[in-house]
């Protein structure tokens, strides 16, 4: 047993035994996206409790589990990946059915919001079974949580979730292109090696804030907000800032308050006039921000559009 959690673990029997966890039913388990130290003592409870581990990646839950002094034979421990996952899943069916309660982790983070297990689970509850949540560590939150880009208005409150964009460049512009009329909060994810060409992509956006959230809970954690136009010079100033997973925040579109003459003013110039050219002009007219006024006339012309 790692000395470490060792106690930990009798915290964590302590903390959750009383609880009732049925047999036959699938535990979706978050796990830290970088400090062990995150996992929760329901958790562990429930992976020490576990008759099956359904993973991911078995050899990366297998070093998880050792590094918690959890051990689980090969024969407990199943795969159940992106590109298994409806085949396998009916293996965890019928290990449910026989009474077995499995435990799903993914290789880091919540289940089934990026990384796999809905399928799974939509397999599970089609077969009448339960699947009980485990909630925990997840970089989408974590992320939101130090970058103050949720807007709490009535109109445009809350974030959208996109993940991971189009590989492809034409289909990551059309996407960019789409985002950018979103008022909300866009949450997206990236992987080290391509992080440089989506800080390229999103300059389209010009001042529109962003912020690079990359090594959550790690060492080298790192926590950066910028217009999207200076990601790719950020990015470039030190070979380490384009190391790690990332999660990427387009914050909310400031829009220009509706005080009856700036949006009077820019609605008629946008009837005559070219986008940029009526914005400037109203810009000028009213004082108001030119930036808050190009992002609110493209979020009408989206809307339009849309």
């Amino acid at each position: 047993m790692s000395a470490s959690f060792a106690s930990a673990l009798d915290a964590a029997r302590d903390a959750a035994a009383a609880q009732h966890y049925p047999q036959g039913a699938l535990y979706v388990v978050a796990t830290p996206i970088g400090n062990l130290a995150d996992v929760t003592l329901r958790a562990l409870h429930v992976l020490q409790m576990a008759d099956t581990v359904a993973c991911e990646d078995t050899r990366h839950t297998q070093s998880l589990l050792r590094a918690y002094g959890i051990d689980k034979n090969t024969s407990q421990l199943l795969a159940v990946h992106q590109h298994n996952e409806a085949e396998a899943a009916q293996n965890v069916v019928q290990r449910l059915q026989q009474g077995q309660r499995v435990a799903y982790v993914s290789d880091a983070g919540t289940p089934g919001v990026s990384d796999p297990g809905a399928r799974l689970v939509a397999a599970v509850q089609a077969a009448g079974l339960r699947a009980l949540p485990l909630p925990g560590a997840s970089s989408i939150t974590t992320a939101l949580s130090v970058a103050g880009a949720v807007a709490h208005s009535a109109e445009h409150g809350g974030f959208v979730f996109v993940g991971f964009l189009p590989v492809k460049n034409a289909e990551r512009a059309s996407t960019i292109a789409q985002l950018a009329g979103e008022p909300r909060c866009v949450v997206l994810l990236e992987a080290p090696h391509r992080i440089g060409e989506l800080a390229q992509a999103l300059a389209v956006l010009g001042e529109r804030t962003v912020t690079l959230a990359r090594e959550l809970t790690k060492q080298f954690e790192e926590v950066v907000t910028q217009p999207a136009q200076a990601l790719t010079a950020w990015l470039e100033g030190a070979p380490q800032r384009s190391r790690g997973e990332f999660v990427v925040l387009l914050h909310p579109v400031p829009v220009a308050a509706d005080d009856g003459e700036s949006l009077r003013v820019l609605r008629l110039l946008l009837a005559e006039l070219p986008l940029k050219t009526a914005v400037r002009l109203a810009a000028e007219i009213t004082g108001t921000s030119r930036n808050v006024l190009y992002d609110t006339a493209l979020t009408w012309k989206k809307g339009e559009e849309g």
